[in-house]
This record gives C-alpha cells, sequence and structure tokens, in this order.
C-alpha cells in the first residue's frame, strides 16, 4: 500500500478548472520533484494534499484511507503529511525555539521540557541552534526558512510537502536551503517538492513530476524526465537546461 495516493484528482476555482485528473502514488522513501511553469496547478495540487484547498473531484488517501472521510482528524494528518511553505509562515513574535514547540506541545500534547529537546534536536539538523533565541526578525531568509523546515521535523511527520521552499529566497541563500534539505533526503525522509531548481529536481529525486496547464504531463526518474524526456511540451520546458 502506498503511503498517499492521488487518484483523479480536480480542483476548480469557478468556472477555471486549475488541476484535472492529477494520478499518482508516494512510497516512503521517496524525494518526488513536481516541476513546470508557474500557473500549472503545482502549489494547488500540494495544497490539495494537505486539505489546504478542499478537491473538486477526486481523492486523497493517506496509508489506505481517504482524508476527506468523515472521522479523519485534520490536525493529526496534518503533523503526519506537513508543509513547509515559501514565505515561512513564522509567528513573528515568539522566539525561534518558541516557533518549534509550539505545535508539538499543542498538537503531539508534549509537556515542555519534551517540546524543548526536540526542537533543540531538530535545530542543529539544520544548523540553526546558535538562533534559537532569535526572532524571525532578526534571520535571514534562507535562516528562516531552517528553522520552518526545523519546525517541520519536530512534529516527526511521515512526509514533508515543500511549496517552493527556496523562490523568495536571495540566490545566495539558496544553498544552504537546499544542502538541508539533501541530506533530508539521504537520511530517508518522504518528501513532496514543487521546485525551479532543476538541479536539485535531477540529482536528488527518485521521482519527477512535469505538471503542464493543470495537468502531469509526464513523469518518470531523474534520467528518463531530464534525460530522454517524450512529451515535446517537457521537451520544450527543459530546452534552456539541455543548452547549458
Amino acid at each position: 500500500m502506498s503511503l498517499i495516493e492521488v487518484s483523479h484528482l480536480k480542483k476548480s476555482f469557478g468556472a477555471n478548472d486549475v488541476l484535472h485528473d492529477i494520478n499518482f502514488s508516494v512510497e516512503p522513501g521517496d524525494v518526488i520533484s513536481v516541476i513546470g511553469s508557474s500557473g500549472s496547478g503545482k502549489s494547488t495540487m500540494l495544497r490539495c494534499i494537505n486539505l489546504l484547498e478542499k478537491p473538486t473531484g477526486g481523492s486523497v488517501s493517506f496509508h489506505g484511507k481517504d482524508i476527506s472521510e468523515k472521522g479523519v482528524s485534520l490536525a493529526e494528518y496534518r503533523s503526519k503529511v506537513i508543509m513547509v511553505f515559501q514565505s515561512f509562515n513564522l509567528f513573528n513574535n515568539m522566539s525561534v525555539l518558541k516557533n518549534c514547540t509550539v505545535g508539538v506541545q499543542k498538537v503531539l500534547k508534549l509537556s515542555k521540557s519534551e517540546a524543548e529537546a526536540r526542537a533543540e534536536k531538530y535545530l542543529s539538523r539544520v544548523g540553526m541552534s546558535a538562533y534559537k533565541n532569535a526572532k524571525p526578525r532578526q534571520l535571514s531568509g534562507g535562516q528562516k526558512q531552517r528553522v520552518a523546515i526545523a519546525r517541520a521535523l519536530c512534529m516527526e511527520p511521515e512526509v514533508i510537502l515543500f511549496d517552493e521552499p527556496t523562490s523568495a529566497l536571495d540566490p545566495e541563500m539558496v544553498g544552504e536551503v537546499l544542502a538541508v534539505m539533501k541530506s533530508l533526503a539521504k537520511d530517508g525522509l518522504t518528501m513532496i517538492v514543487v521546485t525551479h531548481e532543476m538541479a536539485f529536481a535531477r540529482d536528488v529525486s527518485k521521482k519527477v513530476i512535469f505538471m503542464d496547464g493543470g495537468y502531469i504531463e509526464e513523469e518518470g526518474s531523474p534520467e528518463q524526465i531530464f534525460g530522454a524526456p517524450e512529451k515535446a511540451r517537457t521537451k520544450e520546458f527543459l530546452s534552456r537546461y539541455f543548452e547549458q
């Protein structure tokens, strides 16, 4: 059984159909990169998987159970399938440490000391221990995103969804965030990453999904998608990388 199964997923905003019949599965340890032009439906698909957007049709299953069914705890599901946003979404009035402990205390019911021990562990994991008492406004964009990743890790989730985690960063900060993500992938963390970072998609993914116009145009291994794409639209999108 797949960890996540996306079946015939559709999403419309009024008369605007954004996702059309999306199907794919996620196995434990998968790193799936979702690539495509802006407006192709990548982020909407991710938000549907986390139920930040309600699908118009189709289903998303987690461990074989449809997450939209009655009796499924959304808070519990989101603690297992957690989102890291491009805009960090940190609490500006809280310290770095508090940002990392508030969720585990509230959702997982850990004691303050347990939550802080876990936060220290994961802040260390992303190289942010020295900043635990800082407020987000004192951090660079890259540091904020590393704190956001540590906060997600504190929930010890089964899957992390990354929504363009480097797109709000200055170019020199992109590398520090990608380095953390690469090391998480190496450790076997299951990740779905919507990204414009083609080198990451090519070098770190187990599977690459190319989306265009709300459809999955093509999916396969990085070798297949980057080395021998079948669809004309995929070739066109990737042509600038072949030219390098």
